[in-house]
């Protein structure tokens, strides 16, 4: 029949030859056999981590590191599961114990051993180490449990939206691979401003619902083959709040950026652009970045209505507009990074005929 003893592994820290070999013999005989004994106080370290005991019995009094230097290079690996250290000691002082327990010490024994003693020491210290690793145990199964249901939450609100965004591309000219292109383009401004990684993947997975509120707006404007008239426009532009409406209520950060994106990737750095008319830093970073990159795509994108910028005239059209439409640091970025901005085009190709054309702001 296997018991702890067969599996529980006890380091036994002595620098006289003789206390090791009847602490050996002492706790062989209640058959513990998995036993590491160190003579030399400075292999503790690295002993320790490479055979993780259950328990350690430690001597105080040793050259090179005494028993308290040991404890401190013990402590600093701040291990979740440490064992529980037995000093062995001659000294009867209480300041002494004291200083001992404080260090990191769980128990002590005093020299000579008493055998009974020292087995029920250890005995017992065991089975509660047994149960903070059984406690640990269960602790790392249910972190890793919560943490897979919420990496699949997270893979299924990822999913969502993308299908909303692919919903708004079926009523609108706008294609799958200009969703992809843009939502890169974004990421890259994003990274390149100093974003976190977390940032980063937001904006890559929330600027895929930049135009989801047109999804609201009726097929005879959203699909008109020809100019706009005011009141027309003035619909067409509700796009916008429709969007942050169908994104509103979620508390996720996913969900809030892509609200904050739909509302504002038509604010202009000047103030005049639509629904608010935001200036400046007043429009949340994410809708600058999914503005500029929503535009420069648009423009050098063959649509039914129109044929394609070229990169030098499409770049102009953006430097021409900084500090008007875009935000100047971000167009910095761009510029920067065009090389970037090509090879997700590359990645990301789409083929659309060209037919007559339409009036049609870019971007919008």
């Amino acid at each position: 029949m296997t018991t702890s003893k067969d599996f529980s592994r006890i380091m036994i820290v002595d620098d006289e030859a003789t206390n090791l070999r009847l602490l050996e013999k002492m706790l062989g005989n209640q058959n513990y056999q998995n036993l590491v004994l160190i003579a030399d106080p400075r292999e503790v370290l690295g002993q320790y981590q490479a055979q993780r005991p259950d328990l350690i019995l430690l001597d105080i009094n040793m050259p090179h590191l005494d028993g308290f230097e040991v404890m401190q290079q013990l402590k600093a690996l701040e291990d979740p599961l440490q064992p529980p250290i037995v000093i062995l000691t001659a000294q009867h002082g209480r300041d002494f114990l004291l200083q001992a327990l404080a260090t990191g010490a769980r128990d002590y024994i005093t020299k000579p051993f008493d055998r009974n003693e020292l087995i029920m020491r250890v005995n017992n210290l065991l089975d509660v180490q047994l149960g903070h690793r059984l406690l640990h145990d269960q602790k790392t199964f249910l972190e890793e449990k919560v943490r897979q249901r919420t990496q699949e939450l997270h893979k299924t609100r990822l999913e969502v939206v993308r299908r909303l965004g692919k919903a708004a591309e079926y009523r609108d000219e706008e294609t799958g691979s200009h969703i992809m292109r843009m939502s890169e383009c974004c990421a890259m401004l994003a990274r390149e401003y100093g974003w976190d990684d977390n940032q980063i993947d937001l904006i890559l997975n929330a600027s895929p619902m930049h135009d989801i509120g047109k999804i609201g707006i009726p097929d005879a404007i959203l699909l008109k083959p020809g100019r706009l008239d005011a009141h027309e426009w003035s619909i067409m532009q509700t796009h916008t709040t429709i969007g942050a409406n169908m994104l509103d209520g979620d508390n996720s950060t996913l969900m809030r950026m892509a609200r904050d994106i739909a509302l504002t990737h038509h604010e202009k750095w000047d103030g005049s652009g639509y629904p608010n008319g935001l200036a400046g830093e007043a429009i949340p970073l994410a809708g600058r970045i999914a503005a500029l990159s929503d535009v420069f795509d648009a423009l050098t994108s063959d649509r039914p209505y129109k044929q394609a910028w070229s990169n030098e005239e499409a770049m102009a059209f953006v430097r021409e507009n900084s500090g008007k439409h875009f935000d100047p640091q971000l167009v910095e970025i761009l510029e920067a990074n065009l090389p970037e901005v090509f090879a997700i085009r590359e990645r990301h190709q789409d083929e659309v005929a060209v037919t007559e054309p339409a009036a049609s702001g870019s971007g919008d």
